[in-house]
């Protein structure tokens, strides 16, 4: 009879153990379930923030995180340019700056290069000192990238020579804005 009622005692513990295995697999599932459907959710908000050149067609997750990196890494050089370009329209709208080096800013070059209708309007700022670029300067690195000077407007603000220069463009392709600006800038 002991023996009976041993052999009922371990089945009876057996089957608590079953059955308390059974549930805590059952709530494992179950969190696990709701966790992918959690990421599942999260990855479909993170795609639909993204431009559709960033995820074309169908791809991995981890193509997609790997996208919204690169996008995120764009968005910041991004600003960082646009950034830089204000701080330039900021400078050449007040003639020079406000802070601890005005001195040594207002010596710089401030130049504007944008596309316009018939190919490219540039506006140079320079100090009215000597030592600083003429037009006859600033017309020969135009000629040098190509450019046909269409016309000149000068005049001073604040002790400051601002030129606005429309020039002919045969090939846009050909002409890197940036670069001609950067090299107006640094001119002597």
């Amino acid at each position: 009879m002991d023996d009976f009622r041993e052999k009922r005692r371990r089945c009876t513990k057996l089957r608590v153990s079953t059955d308390n295995n059974d549930m805590e697999k059952k709530m494992h599932r179950e969190i696990e379930k709701q966790r992918r459907q959690e990421m599942a959710s999260l990855y479909a908000s993170l795609r639909s923030l993204l431009p559709l050149h960033f995820i074309q067609g169908k791809r991995s997750t981890s193509d997609q995180v790997n996208e919204a990196v690169n996008y995120i890494k764009y968005l910041q050089k991004k600003i960082k340019e646009l950034s830089s370009r204000k701080d330039e329209l900021v400078l050449l709208s007040r003639g020079s700056f406000l802070d601890d080096s005005k001195d040594e800013m207002e010596m710089m070059n401030h130049v504007v290069v944008r596309q316009c209708l018939v190919g490219v309007e540039i506006v140079f700022s320079s100090r009215c000192c000597g030592g600083q670029p003429r037009l006859s300067s600033v017309l020969e690195v135009l000629c040098e990238n190509g450019l046909c000077l269409l016309n000149s407007i000068s005049s001073i603000v604040d002790d400051r020579l601002v030129y606005t220069i429309h020039a002919e463009v045969s090939d846009m392709t050909l002409i890197d804005l940036a670069k001609l600006e950067e090299r107006l800038i640094r001119m002597k």
